[in-house]
């Protein structure tokens, strides 16, 4: 068994603080499972296991993304603690995002309630906003943020370092059925994710991409998925330019007055 040590644990406190305001604000998307599942690898000391987790993890909160009020299980808590876990117990990947579910499902409920208290605070912020009272208006929004990221932080130092111990103790002392439930559980969760992503995401002009691309990963025998990658890469650059040269011809036509009726 691996242990946390107390620095590992403040520098994994810190970067949860970092992507936690991160996901709160949502401004450069590093609190993805991939990336906070890598730089947990990278603190504990094993960054190959932080980029094992963090893909598992990824592809299993692919299609989960908040949408109005609701949120979902928390990314930050589920790729810290999947590469945690993994870490401390040497379970398989597949074990430990069960197991880290627990913890995603906590701070989920942490900033749901959030929501609903700093909703109290909207009618003193559209006061400060009415009346031109910016750094007020600035104040208030800066400590919202900075209790939600002290939360992230402290939540992560107690799952990680102070309860490393009861966590291994549990994984030890779980029959190897429930083990093994977790492990299929855990397998099947990126499909689950990737599914609901495509259900989102998937129009009938991609169906050829999805076609191409199944058809490559699974029957060309590649040493890794980087030619799976630059081929994605190079649909998606088609698309984009494709796109883009859709809408200018329809400015162009709107600009010469051309509505498409060809005058009638």
């Amino acid at each position: 068994m691996l242990e946390i040590s107390l620095f590992q644990g403040i520098c994994l406190a810190v970067m949860a603080f970092i992507v936690g305001i991160d996901f709160w604000l949502e401004a450069l998307f590093i609190f993805r499972p991939l990336i906070v599942s890598t730089l947990t690898g990278l603190i504990l000391g094993d960054l190959r296991l932080g980029l094992l987790t963090g893909a598992l993890t990824e592809l299993a909160f692919a299609g989960l993304t908040p949408a109005g009020g609701t949120q979902p299980p928390n990314p930050v808590l589920a790729g810290v603690m999947t590469t945690v876990i993994a870490y401390t117990a040497k379970v398989d990947a597949k074990i430990a995002i069960g197991l880290a579910l627990p913890f995603s499902f906590l701070m989920q409920y942490i900033i749901l309630f959030y929501y609903s208290i700093f909703s109290l605070f909207m009618k003193k912020a559209d006061k400060y906003a009415e009346d031109v009272e910016i750094k007020k208006f600035y104040f208030l929004n800066l400590v919202t943020t900075l209790i939600v990221g002290i939360s992230y932080a402290v939540v992560v130092f107690v799952s990680s370092y102070v309860a490393q111990e009861a966590v291994q103790n549990l994984v030890n002392s779980m029959p190897e059925w429930l083990t093994h439930g977790f492990e299929v559980a855990g397998g099947i969760l990126p499909a689950v994710g990737f599914g609901l992503l495509l259900r989102v995401m998937l129009q009938k002009q991609y169906i050829p991409y999805l076609i191409i691309g199944f058809v490559v990963a699974s029957f060309l025998k590649f040493s890794n998925l980087l030619p799976v990658a630059l081929l994605g890469t190079a649909f998606a650059i088609y698309e984009y330019f494709n796109q883009k040269k859709i809408e200018e011809a329809g400015l162009n036509a709107r600009d010469r007055g051309d509505d498409g009726n060809e005058g009638i």
